[in-house]
C-alpha cells in the first residue's frame, strides 16, 4: 500500500520554540517539517499544524510556521496532549459520532485558545503527521486519530523526543498500533509516483 496523494493530509505537531533546543536531531527534524509542508504546497495538500500550550512554550518555530501559512494552513492551539481532544478530527473531516464520555474537549479550554473548525476536508482519510515529543504529543494524537478510523502516516525523521529512547519508543507502540512508519523522501516519492508528474522537479529540489 502506497500514499495516495489525492487522498493525504499533512499535520505538523507541536515544534515549538521552547521545546526544541532540547529535542534529540532536533534541526534535522524541523527541515523535514519545513520539506513537508513545502512539498503539500506544491501538490496542493491540505496543511494543520498544533500548538501545545502555546503560552507556555511559544508559538511553533519561525520556519514551520511560515511553511504552514504558505501553504494556506492553520495552526490549532491546544492544552491537552492529544489534538483529537481538542476537535483536531473535527478540523480534518466531520467527526465520527460516539457516545458522549467524560473527559475534557475543546469547549474546556479557556476562551483565547478555543477556534471554531474551518470547513474539514471530506474524502481525505489519510493523514501524514510528525512533530514532537514523538512519544506525547505526537504519539497520542496519532493513536487518537486511528482510533477516528484514519489512516495514520508517522513521518519517523520529522519526529523526535528529548531522548532517543523515548522516540523509538513511540515509533514501536505506533507501528504496533497500525500506524505506517515512513521517512520524507517515502512520502515525496509516494506523493509524486512517477518521474512524470508536473511537480517533479519541484520535489525533487525539496528532497535534495
Amino acid at each position: 500500500m502506497l500514499l495516495d496523494a489525492d487522498d493525504s493530509q499533512l499535520v505538523l505537531v507541536d515544534y515549538q520554540v521552547r521545546l526544541m533546543p532540547g529535542i534529540f536531531e532536533g534541526d534535522l527534524v524541523v527541515a523535514n517539517a519545513v520539506r513537508l509542508a513545502r512539498m503539500a504546497q506544491v501538490l496542493m495538500l491540505p496543511v494543520w499544524a498544533t500548538e501545545e500550550n502555546p503560552e507556555g512554550l511559544g508559538p511553533n518555530v519561525a520556519a514551520v510556521q511560515e511553511a504552514v501559512e504558505a501553504a494556506g494552513g492553520r495552526t490549532m492551539a491546544k492544552m491537552h496532549f492529544s489534538a483529537v481532544a481538542d476537535g483536531l478530527a473535527d478540523w480534518l473531516r466531520p467527526p465520527v459520532r460516539k457516545p458522549a464520555q467524560g473527559g475534557g474537549n475543546a469547549r474546556s479550554l479557556p476562551k483565547h485558545l478555543q477556534k471554531a473548525a474551518p470547513e474539514p476536508e471530506e474524502g481525505r482519510s489519510t493523514i501524514v503527521i510528525a512533530g514532537c515529543e514523538a512519544h506525547v504529543c505526537l504519539m497520542q494524537t496519532a493513536l487518537d486519530l486511528l482510533e477516528e478510523e484514519f489512516d495514520v502516516w508517522v513521518v519517523t525523521d520529522a519526529c523526535s523526543s528529548r531522548s532517543e529512547r523515548n522516540r523509538d519508543a513511540a515509533f514501536d507502540r505506533l507501528a504496533g498500533n497500525g500506524a505506517e512508519l515512513v521517512t520524507t523522501e517515502m512520502v515525496a516519492f509516494e506523493w509524486l509516483r512517477t518521474a512524470e508528474h508536473p511537480m517533479f522537479k519541484e520535489i525533487l529540489g525539496l528532497v535534495k
